[in-house]
């Protein structure tokens, strides 16, 4: 099978402060949106340290750039093949640092003329690896990677997602040297779709607000900002307002806030959206693991169940059939530094997978999640997941609700077994070392996942079986 170059993932992100959550966890969270059948797997990086200083460099384009001395264990999806580059995406490290790389974005013409995008700069595919392994806060990552973008330049605009037990931040690229971030207000959160999304930035107030240096003499040196009263909103500067966002982009985000923030009516292809927004409920991991997995339930917009035929495709939704991947990184402060961490990873197309959670204190993962190549493959953690939504799709009303009920019985199954994994962590009623013991429960449950997906599988395929156009109601006596 002929295979080609990773495409820039179209995704869609969420982040949530602390106090706008259900147990004071920080979340980030994003689907990987590339190709419809371009399997992930799931790794653990251990602790390394060299004697000499190491250098990456990468076979996407080329970017290079020397690396630190020790690198800090962390856990990563990377693709199936390193041919065209790692695009390790997203991880937790043994600091207790989430990162999440990256929202595909555009810049607009007039900056890009300005400030070019850097061929060989830093991209998506190099950022998890040459960032996470050497940070130990959120705010430490926005400074590394904001610094490489300084420095080498940027390949791509995009969005970069950093948390920590504290905080989250945002990061955006709008050229090729210059970029902003934001942190997110604790009791807010954020979701973002393919656009340049950060709006107005308060320079005096360092606590909230991380730039490049420079960025402001750029603009005004080059005649940028469109606003009348002088006031810098970066998405307006260096963004995109086009059709194509309020189409692509823009209902996303709407949807996302309509579920967060029903309280708030807004339309769905505006381009004024807010960046940051106060949820009407503390949210919880069932909040972002549906609308990660959404696709404009309960209106008129959704492909699968809206009865009107030119809504339901008016709107790119949420989850999507070239999704390879969701994850939901929970960082809890009230925890260990072993278990404060919980990489939850959905794999393929979110609606149709669950999230597992894996306790990044653990040092390896179910030997499912290390295989799988772009053809289907039985034994592979991606394709099991990614054949019963196939399934599903084939006979979309009859079967959903059989793999919506269990959607529901592993979320509960999971929930529980990290309640109890905590409560023995924290009161010592384990045998044997620590990381161990999160190995041996973190595989526990991957593999709870993979048995109960083939099954369903199994279940599917044989009621098919009398769903073929050539059935036809016979004769029992004939």
């Amino acid at each position: 099978m002929t295979v080609t170059k990773q495409s820039l993932s179209a995704c869609t992100s969420i982040l949530v402060g602390k106090k706008a959550s259900l147990d004071g966890s920080v979340y980030i969270g994003r689907n990987e949106d590339a190709k419809s059948a371009w399997p992930k797997h799931m790794c653990v990086h251990p602790r390394q340290e060299f004697t000499s200083e190491q250098v990456f460099t990468s076979k996407d384009n080329g970017f290079s750039m020397p690396l630190p001395k020790v690198a800090y264990k962390y856990t990563a999806t990377p693709e199936w093949t390193d041919e065209f580059g790692l695009f390790e995406e997203d991880g937790i490290n043994e600091f207790g640092v989430a990162m999440s790389a990256t929202e595909s974005a555009y810049a607009n013409s007039e900056v890009l003329s300005c400030d070019p995008l850097v061929a060989n700069g830093i991209g998506e595919e190099a950022m998890v690896t040459v960032v996470l392994p050497y940070i130990k806060t959120a705010r430490e990552g926005v400074l590394r990677l904001g610094q490489i973008v300084s420095d080498y330049g940027a390949s791509e605009a995009n969005g970069i997602l950093f948390a920590d037990d504290q905080e989250a931040w945002y990061l955006e690229i709008g050229s090729g040297h210059h970029w902003v971030a934001q942190r997110i207000p604790d009791d807010a959160y954020a979701v973002v779709a393919n656009q340049l999304a950060i709006e107005e930035i308060d320079f005096a107030d360092t606590k909230n607000f991380l730039t490049s240096a420079g960025i402001q003499a750029f603009v005004e040196a080059n005649q940028l900002n469109p606003s009348l009263d002088g006031t810098f909103n970066f998405r307006k500067i260096f963004g995109t307002q086009t059709l194509s966002d309020q189409i692509y982009s823009t209902p996303r985000v709407w949807y996302g806030q309509k579920y967060l923030t029903p309280s708030v009516e807004q339309d769905p292809m505006s381009l004024e959206l807010p960046f940051i927004r106060k949820p009407d409920r503390k949210l919880g991991l069932d909040d972002l693991s549906y609308v990660l997995g959404s696709h404009y339930q309960n209106t008129p917009y959704d492909p699968l169940n809206s009865k009107d035929p030119l809504l339901k495709k008016k709107f790119r939704p949420i989850s999507l059939a070239k999704t390879q991947e969701s994850h939901i990184l929970q960082l809890r402060s009230d925890l260990s530094q072993d278990i404060k961490g919980i990489h939850w990873l959905a794999l393929g197309v979110t609606a149709q997978s669950v999230f597992v959670p894996f306790f990044t204190g653990a040092n390896d993962v179910h030997p499912a999640y290390k295989v799988g190549k772009a053809t289907y493959e039985p034994d592979s953690a991606y394709w099991i997941y990614k054949q019963a939504g196939i399934l599903v799709d084939a006979h979309y009303q009859a079967f959903a609700k059989e793999l919506s009920d269990l959607q529901t019985e592993l979320m509960v199954s999971f929930k529980t077994a990290v309640r109890k994994v905590v409560a023995a962590v924290k009161a010592g009623e384990f045998d044997g070392d620590l990381a161990d013991f999160l190995t041996t429960e973190s595989i526990k449950l991957q593999d709870l996942g993979l048995k109960k997906y083939q099954a369903l599988s199994a279940s599917l395929i044989t009621q098919a079986t009398d769903m073929s156009p050539l059935n036809f109601k016979t004769d029992a006596n004939l």
